[in-house]
Protein backbone atom coordinates (compact mmCIF):
# COMPACT_ATOMS: atom_id res chain seq x y z
CA UNK A 1 0.00 0.00 0.00
CA UNK A 2 1.09 3.13 -1.05
CA UNK A 3 2.42 5.73 2.14
CA UNK A 4 -0.40 8.57 2.93
CA UNK A 5 0.66 12.28 2.93
CA UNK A 6 -1.54 14.82 4.27
CA UNK A 7 -0.48 18.24 2.96
CA UNK A 8 -1.96 21.59 4.50
CA UNK A 9 -1.46 24.90 2.70
CA UNK A 10 -3.39 28.21 2.37
CA UNK A 11 -2.05 28.46 -0.92
CA UNK A 12 -4.19 27.05 -3.70
CA UNK A 13 -1.37 27.10 -6.66
CA UNK A 14 1.28 25.22 -3.61
CA UNK A 15 -0.46 23.08 -2.67
CA UNK A 16 -1.62 21.70 -6.13
CA UNK A 17 2.14 21.41 -7.28
CA UNK A 18 2.72 19.48 -4.30
CA UNK A 19 -0.22 17.00 -4.50
CA UNK A 20 0.98 16.82 -8.16
CA UNK A 21 4.51 15.65 -7.34
CA UNK A 22 4.43 13.57 -4.40
CA UNK A 23 1.47 11.40 -6.29
CA UNK A 24 4.29 11.56 -9.15
CA UNK A 25 6.78 10.24 -6.57
CA UNK A 26 4.17 6.83 -5.50
CA UNK A 27 2.79 8.47 -2.37
CA UNK A 28 -0.97 8.72 -2.22
CA UNK A 29 -1.80 12.42 -0.95
CA UNK A 30 -4.26 14.49 0.02
CA UNK A 31 -4.88 18.10 -0.04
CA UNK A 32 -6.47 20.76 2.37
CA UNK A 33 -6.30 24.52 2.87
CA UNK A 34 -7.04 24.93 6.37
CA UNK A 35 -6.87 22.14 9.38
CA UNK A 36 -10.94 22.12 9.53
CA UNK A 37 -10.89 18.64 8.60
CA UNK A 38 -7.62 17.54 9.66
CA UNK A 39 -8.55 15.51 12.94
CA UNK A 40 -11.25 13.51 10.73
CA UNK A 41 -9.06 12.68 8.62
CA UNK A 42 -6.25 11.23 11.13
CA UNK A 43 -8.92 8.95 12.49
CA UNK A 44 -10.32 7.41 9.51
CA UNK A 45 -6.86 6.94 7.40
CA UNK A 46 -3.76 5.96 7.73
CA UNK A 47 -1.68 9.54 7.65
CA UNK A 48 1.75 8.35 7.32
CA UNK A 49 3.29 12.11 7.27
CA UNK A 50 2.09 15.55 7.40
CA UNK A 51 3.20 18.66 5.52
CA UNK A 52 2.05 21.85 6.58
CA UNK A 53 2.60 25.69 6.13
CA UNK A 54 2.79 27.96 9.34
CA UNK A 55 1.04 30.60 7.85
CA UNK A 56 -2.23 28.96 7.74
CA UNK A 57 -5.97 30.58 8.40
CA UNK A 58 -7.38 30.37 11.84
CA UNK A 59 -4.64 28.99 13.57
CA UNK A 60 -0.38 28.83 13.21
CA UNK A 61 0.79 25.76 12.30
CA UNK A 62 2.99 25.21 14.64
CA UNK A 63 0.13 25.88 17.25
CA UNK A 64 -1.36 23.74 15.59
CA UNK A 65 1.36 21.16 15.46
CA UNK A 66 1.67 21.64 19.30
CA UNK A 67 -1.85 20.77 19.86
CA UNK A 68 -1.75 17.46 18.09
CA UNK A 69 1.38 16.47 19.49
CA UNK A 70 -0.41 16.98 23.20
CA UNK A 71 -3.08 14.94 22.35
CA UNK A 72 -0.59 11.77 21.74
CA UNK A 73 -0.62 12.17 17.77
CA UNK A 74 2.66 11.68 17.11
CA UNK A 75 2.22 11.21 12.98
CA UNK A 76 5.76 12.59 11.30
CA UNK A 77 5.42 16.56 10.78
CA UNK A 78 7.48 18.26 8.02
CA UNK A 79 6.63 22.46 8.27
CA UNK A 80 7.11 24.13 4.99
CA UNK A 81 6.98 27.81 5.45
CA UNK A 82 7.95 31.12 4.09
CA UNK A 83 9.18 32.33 7.88
CA UNK A 84 12.51 31.51 7.70
CA UNK A 85 13.94 33.01 10.15
CA UNK A 86 16.90 30.71 12.23
CA UNK A 87 14.31 31.29 15.37
CA UNK A 88 11.61 30.42 13.44
CA UNK A 89 12.87 27.07 12.63
CA UNK A 90 13.88 26.44 16.12
CA UNK A 91 10.35 26.97 17.29
CA UNK A 92 8.69 24.70 14.97
CA UNK A 93 11.70 22.03 15.78
CA UNK A 94 10.58 22.64 19.61
CA UNK A 95 6.86 22.18 19.14
CA UNK A 96 7.54 18.43 17.62
CA UNK A 97 7.66 18.77 13.63
CA UNK A 98 10.43 16.50 12.35
CA UNK A 99 11.71 18.53 9.59
CA UNK A 100 11.45 22.23 8.68
CA UNK A 101 12.15 23.31 4.60
CA UNK A 102 11.71 27.10 4.02
CA UNK A 103 9.79 28.82 1.01
CA UNK A 104 10.68 29.36 -1.60
CA UNK A 105 11.70 25.48 -1.81
CA UNK A 106 13.29 23.11 -4.18
CA UNK A 107 10.69 20.57 -5.21
CA UNK A 108 13.40 18.00 -5.12
CA UNK A 109 14.90 18.27 -1.96
CA UNK A 110 11.55 17.60 -0.27
CA UNK A 111 11.25 14.73 -2.08
CA UNK A 112 14.41 13.81 -0.40
CA UNK A 113 13.55 15.14 3.05
CA UNK A 114 9.96 13.15 2.98
CA UNK A 115 11.45 10.14 1.84
CA UNK A 116 14.15 10.27 4.80
CA UNK A 117 11.71 11.08 7.33
CA UNK A 118 9.21 8.34 6.21
CA UNK A 119 12.27 6.03 6.14
CA UNK A 120 13.44 6.85 9.80
CA UNK A 121 9.73 7.04 11.33
CA UNK A 122 9.04 3.70 10.28
CA UNK A 123 12.28 2.14 11.06
CA UNK A 124 11.87 4.21 14.97
CA UNK A 125 8.51 2.51 15.23
CA UNK A 126 8.58 -0.77 14.17
CA UNK A 127 12.08 -0.92 16.86
CA UNK A 128 9.43 0.37 19.67
CA UNK A 129 6.00 -1.16 18.81
CA UNK A 130 4.25 -3.72 20.54
CA UNK A 131 2.88 -6.93 18.15
CA UNK A 132 0.69 -9.34 18.59
CA UNK A 133 1.32 -12.54 16.67
CA UNK A 134 -0.17 -15.62 14.77
CA UNK A 135 1.22 -17.79 13.32
CA UNK A 136 3.74 -16.10 10.88
CA UNK A 137 2.01 -12.94 11.43
CA UNK A 138 3.40 -9.49 13.46
CA UNK A 139 0.63 -6.99 13.60
CA UNK A 140 2.09 -3.92 14.96
CA UNK A 141 -1.21 -2.42 16.58
CA UNK A 142 -0.60 1.69 16.40
CA UNK A 143 1.36 1.42 12.82
CA UNK A 144 -1.71 -0.86 11.34
CA UNK A 145 1.19 -2.64 9.70
CA UNK A 146 1.73 -6.64 10.04
CA UNK A 147 4.70 -8.36 8.80
CA UNK A 148 4.58 -11.69 6.94
CA UNK A 149 7.47 -13.56 5.94
CA UNK A 150 10.04 -10.27 6.23
CA UNK A 151 7.37 -8.23 3.94
CA UNK A 152 5.67 -5.00 5.44
CA UNK A 153 1.85 -4.97 4.48
CA UNK A 154 0.12 -1.71 5.63
CA UNK A 155 -3.63 -2.11 7.16
CA UNK A 156 -6.72 0.35 7.14
CA UNK A 157 -7.48 0.87 10.89
CA UNK A 158 -10.74 -1.02 10.26
CA UNK A 159 -8.26 -3.90 9.16
CA UNK A 160 -5.98 -3.66 11.81
CA UNK A 161 -8.94 -3.90 14.32
CA UNK A 162 -10.11 -6.99 12.41
CA UNK A 163 -7.35 -9.01 12.35
CA UNK A 164 -6.98 -7.97 16.26
CA UNK A 165 -9.81 -9.11 17.04
CA UNK A 166 -9.57 -12.33 14.97
CA UNK A 167 -5.86 -13.16 16.81
CA UNK A 168 -6.87 -12.04 20.61
CA UNK A 169 -10.14 -14.59 19.92
CA UNK A 170 -8.04 -16.89 17.78
CA UNK A 171 -9.75 -21.18 17.83
CA UNK A 172 -13.24 -19.12 18.29
CA UNK A 173 -15.76 -18.35 16.14
CA UNK A 174 -17.14 -14.70 15.74
CA UNK A 175 -20.11 -14.06 14.57
CA UNK A 176 -21.45 -11.64 12.04
CA UNK A 177 -23.46 -9.58 15.08
CA UNK A 178 -20.60 -9.66 17.45
CA UNK A 179 -18.13 -7.84 14.69
CA UNK A 180 -20.44 -5.31 14.04
CA UNK A 181 -20.73 -4.17 17.63
CA UNK A 182 -17.02 -4.49 18.28
CA UNK A 183 -15.33 -3.03 15.23
CA UNK A 184 -17.81 -1.06 13.35
CA UNK A 185 -19.97 -0.27 16.71
CA UNK A 186 -23.37 0.21 14.83
CA UNK A 187 -25.01 -2.99 14.53
CA UNK A 188 -28.54 -1.21 13.09
CA UNK A 189 -27.00 0.53 10.49
CA UNK A 190 -24.86 -1.01 8.74
CA UNK A 191 -24.98 -4.09 5.79
CA UNK A 192 -24.12 -7.72 7.13
CA UNK A 193 -22.31 -7.51 3.68
CA UNK A 194 -20.21 -4.88 4.49
CA UNK A 195 -18.45 -7.57 7.33
CA UNK A 196 -18.18 -9.85 4.29
CA UNK A 197 -16.22 -7.25 1.74
CA UNK A 198 -13.90 -5.71 4.81
CA UNK A 199 -12.81 -9.88 5.71
CA UNK A 200 -12.04 -10.22 1.90
CA UNK A 201 -10.08 -7.07 1.60
CA UNK A 202 -8.17 -8.50 4.90
CA UNK A 203 -7.57 -12.15 3.46
CA UNK A 204 -6.74 -10.53 0.13
CA UNK A 205 -3.72 -8.51 1.48
CA UNK A 206 -2.51 -11.13 4.41
CA UNK A 207 -2.87 -13.43 2.27
CA UNK A 208 -3.35 -13.08 -1.90
CA UNK A 209 -2.33 -16.71 -2.97
CA UNK A 210 -4.85 -18.05 -0.51
CA UNK A 211 -2.18 -21.09 0.94
CA UNK A 212 -2.11 -19.92 4.33
CA UNK A 213 -5.79 -20.02 5.08
CA UNK A 214 -5.32 -17.91 8.22
CA UNK A 215 -9.16 -16.65 8.10
CA UNK A 216 -11.54 -19.50 7.43
CA UNK A 217 -15.12 -19.22 7.01
CA UNK A 218 -17.71 -20.89 9.08
CA UNK A 219 -21.01 -21.05 6.69
CA UNK A 220 -24.00 -19.75 8.06
CA UNK A 221 -22.16 -18.56 11.26
CA UNK A 222 -19.38 -16.39 11.31
CA UNK A 223 -15.05 -16.61 10.90
CA UNK A 224 -12.84 -18.10 12.72
CA UNK A 225 -8.31 -17.60 12.99
CA UNK A 226 -7.51 -21.48 14.36
CA UNK A 227 -3.79 -21.90 15.42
Amino acid sequence: MKEQILIIDDNKDILELLEYNLSSAGYEVIGLLNTKNVRQIILEENIDLIIIDRCLPGVEGSLYIEMLRSENIDIPVIFLSAKNSLQDIKDGLTVGADDYLTKPFDMEELLLRVKAVLKRYKKESLSGAHAIEHRDIKLYLNLNTVIIESAEITLTKREAALLKIFIVNKNHVLDRDFLLKNIWHDAEHINLKTINVAISRLKEKIDPSGEKDYIKTVRGVGYIVQT
